[in-house]
């Protein structure tokens, strides 16, 4: 949560609706309901959508080792990223990618904070 409270205090949010319909599952999953509540979930999503920048990527990329991570990366390069945030395995192991550079969150906070 501290990752996206620097987030929105330093740099832009972009989404497309692909990404924020994989993100909302993500945070429903069962082994995420012991440590996030609803509640809390829904937080996270209101934070992310409240002052997302919105891309609705027309370029398919197809560089990642998970097809459904591809999305990431056509958000990316829709919105002329220059950082994308995740812990996901797939994609931080590009790191960096096409020059835009692959942090996890608390990789983030320490060069934001």
């Amino acid at each position: 949560m501290r990752a996206l409270v620097a987030v929105r205090t330093h740099d832009t949010i972009v989404l497309s609706p692909a990404v924020l319909a994989e993100i909302t599952e993500v945070v429903s999953h069962l082994k995420f309901a012991r440590a996030i509540s609803p509640d809390r979930r829904d937080e996270i999503v209101e934070l992310l959508t409240a002052v997302a920048v919105w891309f609705e990527p027309r370029v398919p990329v197809t560089d990642c080792p998970d097809p459904d991570d591809n999305k990431y990366l056509e958000l990316a390069l829709a919105s002329d990223a220059k950082l994308i945030m995740s812990s996901d395995r797939h994609l931080f192991a590009m790191q960096p990618w096409r020059e835009v550079d692959i942090l996890r969150p608390a990789e983030y906070l320490a060069i934001r904070q």
